[in-house]
């Protein structure tokens, strides 16, 4: 019983398993067909696609080989035009070198021409250098020639002066004028500014004090007021009107000594100051005398740089006048002797009988210096702008020095220097032996042009505003004018011409060889001349 049923369970578990197995089986086999459909399918759809792909590429091919018929027809063009590039490369390369061979001979050819043109032009230079020299050479000797003329000219017109022919002299000072300077030659050269101031008639004469004329200063502002004071005791106010001197006696007193005045600017009081011990001021109120108490020998006044303040000097003491209230401030004894008192940069400058200069900026600041000459000075200018100092000595000599402290001597006068102004590089000199001299300090040689002649002493002598006038004083009393500036001197000159050089007149003088030209004047006009 038990082995059947065994068997039989045996047999249901097989039964079981076998259909379990071949359940499993099926279901494999069931889906490896389902499997080998699918890819049955895909297959087939690659073969479709392989199809397509073999007529599209059949079709590329077709396409390609025509592409290739077309490209081997452009490659046997391009090699075609290839071959034609070449040919024009060729040709192009073979007028290149034509064209390299053309400019090469063409610079070459250039080369040659500009050898030439430098050749001719270096000779053209020469030429115009030569040409050049030789008109430089011309003009020079014409300068020399026409300049040499002008002084000629002035020396005859001094000559024919003298002679007493003043028409004809009047002619050849303005021609001798005219060439000196239209070849820029010196118009101070004392042959022709001598024959220009005769001409002109530019000196006047007025006697006017008793005693020596020892100063003149001129009122501010004005070129025809002025006063002077001298040694019998006058005080002068004098102004000019046309060719006359109206002269206004502000004091006369034999007691006094008058030895120097000064006119101030801001008042225009006058104050001179006398050798006696006195200081005599001018006012519009009135007149007044102050005593210099403790001063020996006063002897000048003087006036600081921008300041109400002056300074009166004396031999052995100094003194500072207030210009507003006209009272003595300050009294400074001096432990030298004062020989001359100037000016220096503005400032009054004392030398004493040591070989000092003393600068006083104030009566309390003062310094001093060696003065550079030997020897008794009796006058002193210096000039700011040029530098230049210039000392005089009682015996007539006058040392300069510019501003690098170079001296030359300058000797012209034969009695003492009494008075000295430098004007840029122009110096004036008055002497006791009677003469004003111009000094022009530019080259080596510097030679004196004596500018008037007095028959005394002259003490003084100053500018006008303007600087055209010089004014002296001299020892006889007298004041005198004299026309200085070149240009008025010439205006007058021009207005004084009456005529023209006849032709005789110019050959004579002037020369044949020299174009004629007229000098008279009618109406304002310059008349035609004629040959």
């Amino acid at each position: 019983m038990n082995k059947r049923v065994l068997a039989t369970g045996l047999g249901a578990l097989l039964l079981a398993i076998t259909s379990v197995i071949g359940l499993w089986g099926w279901r494999s086999a069931n889906k490896r067909i389902q499997e080998l459909e699918a890819e049955q399918e895909i297959l087939q759809g690659q073969e479709k696609r392989s199809a397509v792909l073999r007529s599209v590429s059949s079709q590329l091919e077709e396409i390609a080989q025509q592409q290739k018929e077309i490209s081997d027809e452009q490659r046997e063009e391009a090699l075609q035009q290839t071959r034609v590039a070449n040919e024009m490369r060729e040709r192009s390369e073979k007028e290149r070198q034509n064209a390299i061979s053309a400019q090469h001979a063409a610079l070459a050819s250039e080369r040659m021409a500009l050898d030439a043109y430098e050749m001719a032009e270096n000779q053209r230079e020469i030429a115009e250098h030569q040409r050049v020299q030789a008109e430089l050479s011309k003009r020079v000797a014409d300068t020399l020639s026409y300049i040499a003329l002008g002084r000629s000219l002035g020396s005859l017109a001094l000559t024919q002066y003298r002679t007493g022919n003043s028409e004809i002299a009047d002619l050849l000072s303005y021609a001798s004028y005219l060439y000196t300077d239209r070849y820029d030659g010196d118009l101070y050269n004392p042959a022709v500014y001598q024959a220009l101031t005769k001409a002109s008639q530019s000196q006047k004469e007025w006697h006017e004090q008793t005693g020596a004329v020892a100063n003149i200063s001129f009122i501010p502002k004005s070129d025809n007021q002025l006063v002077s004071v001298g040694t019998y005791g006058e005080v002068l106010f004098h102004e000019k009107k046309g060719n006359h001197l109206k002269t206004t006696v502000l004091i006369k007193d034999k007691n006094y000594d008058f030895r120097d005045v000064w006119v101030d600017a801001a008042t225009k009081n006058i104050y001179a100051v006398s050798r006696s011990g006195h200081l005599f001021i001018h006012t519009s109120k009135g007149n007044q005398i102050l005593t210099l108490d403790g001063m020996t020998h006063p002897m000048k006044v003087e006036g600081y740089k921008n300041s109400k303040f002056l300074l009166v000097v004396g031999e052995d003491c100094v003194k500072e006048l207030d210009t507003q209230t006209n009272l003595i401030t300050k009294t400074r004894k001096l432990n030298y002797k004062v020989t001359l008192v100037s000016r220096y940069n503005n400032m009054p400058a004392l030398f004493d009988d040591n070989g000092n200069m003393y600068f006083f900026e104030t009566i309390d600041k003062v310094t001093y210096r060696k003065v550079p000459v030997s020897g008794r000075i009796t006058a002193f200018a210096s000039s700011k702008g040029s530098g230049l100092e210039a000392y005089g000595m009682s015996e007539g000599t006058i040392f300069l020095f510019d501003k690098a402290g170079n001296m030359r001597r300058l000797i012209g006068h034969r009695s003492r220097i009494s008075k000295i102004k430098i004007n840029n590089i122009r110096l004036y000199s008055a002497s006791f032996d009677g003469t004003v001299n111009l000094w022009v300090a530019k080259g080596e040689k510097i030679e004196p042009m004596t500018l008037m002649n007095a028959n005394s002493w002259i003490m003084h002598f100053t500018f006008d505003e303007s600087k055209n006038h010089m004014w002296t004083g001299d020892q006889k009393g007298n004041v005198s004018e004299m026309l200085i500036s070149i240009p008025t001197i010439i205006k007058n000159v021009k207005e004084k011409l009456k005529r023209d050089f006849t032709p005789a007149e110019w050959n004579y003088y002037i020369g044949p060889n020299i174009p004629f030209e007229s000098f008279a004047v009618n109406n304002g006009q310059r008349k035609e001349g004629r040959r």
